[in-house]
């Protein structure tokens, strides 16, 4: 039995004298697909599809015609986030998007950018935006309060939000495999389909999770990228 439920978050868990455990996030580059191919493969077709998907998606968010290539930036975003959530969900792999450290590496820098890029090049905008419209003259000051506590954490609420998803299933089933040696065997089967069944779950989430942290991003960068018509 483990003596700390969160020892399984612990990423300085040494193997051969060197921590391997953030190798997990390096390992979607060998599920990437070859586009060199005479033949599509059926991986190259499923990622092309995916995609063109999340492209569509994101096409009417972004203002295509003014900023082409952006939706390259967040599908990636995307596909990375989504191979850590899924790698962390086989026995024995680290789970790198339950820590803080990873997903505020990503979050952080792109708040960043959109602030900076804001404040320098759209001024008045971000200043506007402070305030949404038809909000009555008392409550403006309260709003602009508001509001800028709601930009400066944003990093902050994207990161959190992933990782602790990210934790809560994952010690859920921690929890449920430790009960394991203190049932029946009639119990134990049981037990294991209810496992399979959060696993289920755990899949979605997953996907779910990469899905939102890229459409929040998306959204962001969007308020940001304000052009005049």
């Amino acid at each position: 039995m483990m003596m700390n439920l969160f020892s399984i978050f612990d990423p300085m868990c040494m193997t051969l004298n060197l921590s391997m455990n953030w190798i997990s996030s390096l390992l979607s580059i060998l599920f990437i697909p070859s586009t060199f191919w005479l033949i599509s493969s059926r991986m190259n077709m499923m990622w092309t599809k995916i995609l063109l998907n999340v492209h569509n998606e994101l096409m009417p968010l972004l203002k295509i015609n003014l900023n082409k290539g952006s939706t390259l930036i967040f599908s990636s975003l995307f596909i990375y986030i989504i191979f850590n959530n899924f790698l962390g969900l086989f026995p024995y792999i680290f789970t790198s998007s339950s820590h803080l450290s990873f997903t505020l590496t990503l979050a952080l820098p792109l708040w960043m950018s959109y602030m900076m890029y804001g404040w320098i090049n759209q001024t008045n905008h971000m200043f506007t935006h402070l305030v949404p419209q038809n909000t009555p003259s008392i409550l403006m000051p309260f709003m602009v309060l508001i509001e800028s506590v709601s930009n400066l954490i944003r990093s902050v609420t994207l990161s959190v939000r992933l990782t602790a998803n990210m934790i809560a299933g994952h010690l859920l089933m921690v929890l449920l495999s430790n009960m394991s040696m203190y049932l029946e065997m009639h119990m134990i089967s049981i037990l294991i389909l209810i496992q399979l069944l959060l696993l289920t779950l755990e899949s979605a989430v997953s996907i779910i999770q990469a899905y939102v942290f890229m459409i929040l991003s998306t959204l962001y960068s969007s308020e940001v990228n304000y052009v005049k018509t």
